[in-house]
């Protein structure tokens, strides 16, 4: 196992909340790179599902070019959460985004802490502020939001809270850079944060394409990868208007498209999950993907996206 870096043993050990697949990936994360790992969750069968998970999850521990063996050792389970937090200096909580339930669980995990860890939250949505509200020292708390499964993807969305001290948002910064993530530190609370509200845009115009027959699911997979998919990847969209727009950069390019992207935006779907839409593209889904379990079309994803990270690097 190669020594820790300096910005991780400096926390070490660590803990982490939940051991559903955000969690486990973290934890795999935590080990491959030489920390200790206590991991918690109330379940009764949370033996059995550690011991699935890392049956699996050797290949891509392979291809990140990361240790698969020799880190078990360094994994201890637990249902206490008392023992589960107690020492350690590092927190990443996975749990159910349900608010009261973050900020019961965040008060009482301050009880068994000292003053100097830091508390992360993997939420996708419940800002830090909110989070912390029933805690006395929120300087500490901030999240620390993982694009699935954080094992693979580089992007950790660092959000502070209105309380969190620059101390925090320092410490986290670092000790993402140090497991070799790409955090990004978000400057404004705002509900999804940024990468979800991003991709949440584009799935609601996705999905009411589908739904109105103008194009087969699978076929707005291939779409976006041959297009607008394989640019962001290299440049992102923000980068990619202004390039688009020559000489003159994101101004000729607003200038140039900016009616015809009005246009658009008010010819976009307004599309209502509820339970028909919800039936009609799951079944459009079993139609396109059901050849594949779910395992098979994750691991080919997966081996995708480190082959296009490799080229990046």
């Amino acid at each position: 196992m190669t020594k820790l870096h300096a910005d991780l043993e400096r926390f070490n050990p660590v803990t982490v909340i939940g051991a559903g697949t955000i969690g486990l990936s973290w934890a795999t994360l935590f080990l491959a790179h030489g920390l200790t790992v206590r991991l918690y969750d109330p379940r009764s069968d949370l033996q059995e599902v550690v011991d699935q998970h890392f049956q699996s999850i050797g290949s891509t521990l392979d291809l990140l070019g990361l240790p698969s063996t020799g880190f078990m050792e360094k994994l201890n389970l637990t249902s206490n959460l008392q023992f589960a937090v107690e020492g350690t200096s590092f927190i990443q909580e996975n749990g159910p985004e349900k608010l009261e339930l973050k900020q019961q669980l965040f008060a009482e995990i301050e009880t068994y802490i000292g003053p100097h860890a830091l508390l992360m939250s993997s939420s996708s949505t419940l800002p830090a502020s909110e989070i912390s509200a029933k805690m006395k020292n929120k300087s500490r708390m901030l999240i620390g939001h993982p694009f699935n499964p954080p094992l693979v993807m580089p992007l950790v969305e660092v959000v502070p809270g209105s309380f969190t001290s620059q101390e925090a948002i320092k410490d986290a910064m670092a000790f993402y850079v140090a497991l070799g993530k790409a955090p990004q530190l978000i400057q404004k609370e705002v509900f999804g944060f940024v990468a979800n509200r991003l991709q949440f845009a584009m799935l609601r115009e996705a999905m009411y394409l589908v739904d109105e027959g103008v194009v087969a699911m699978e076929d707005v997979d291939e779409i976006v990868k041959d297009s607008i998919g394989l640019r962001w990847a290299a440049a992102g969209p923000m980068l990619g208007m202004h390039l688009g727009g020559g000489q003159g950069g994101m101004e000729a390019f607003m200038r140039h498209l900016g009616p015809t992207m009005e246009k658009s935006w008010a010819a976009q779907g307004d599309l209502m999950l509820n339970e028909e839409t919800i039936q009609r593209l799951a079944q459009k889904s079993r139609d396109s993907y059901g050849a594949s379990s779910i395992d098979e079309l994750a691991k080919t994803r997966d081996q995708k996206q480190m082959a296009i990270l490799k080229t990046r690097n």
